[in-house]
């Protein structure tokens, strides 16, 4: 008699995990993911984009995911140490969990605080 093996070689029995009858998983379809921001407004548009850890670049975008990865063209790198200088990267991807802010170039203009209690 063999002691600690369960059934038939299969470990504790029963059937293996994620192995059962076919049609057997439930059939819910899961929602489709939306992006957490939608980019499509800033395609082909020069955007800014800072990273943690202070790098920041400006570049066309022309490409994107739900994850926030990015493609750039015509990237420049804004250098501050030890002077400030930019640098040309050229077509870049950059990984969207590094990056902090995104925002366009062209079209942004500064709003007064809404937080701040009217005089």
């Amino acid at each position: 008699m063999e002691r600690g093996r369960g059934f038939a070689r299969g470990g504790r029995g029963g059937a293996p995990k994620g192995r059962g009858p076919p049609g057997s998983q439930p059939t819910m379809d899961k929602p489709k993911r939306e992006a957490i921001l939608d980019l499509a407004k800033y395609q082909n548009e020069r955007i800014r984009v800072k990273f943690t850890g202070g790098r920041e670049v400006t570049g066309i975008l022309k490409g994107y995911d739900q994850l926030l990865n990015l493609v750039l063209d015509e990237v420049t790198e804004e250098l501050q140490d030890p002077e400030p200088r930019t640098r040309s990267l050229g077509l870049v991807v950059l990984r969207g969990p590094t990056i902090t802010l995104l925002s366009p170039v062209d079209g942004s203009a500064e709003i007064a605080n809404p937080f701040v209690a009217q005089e």
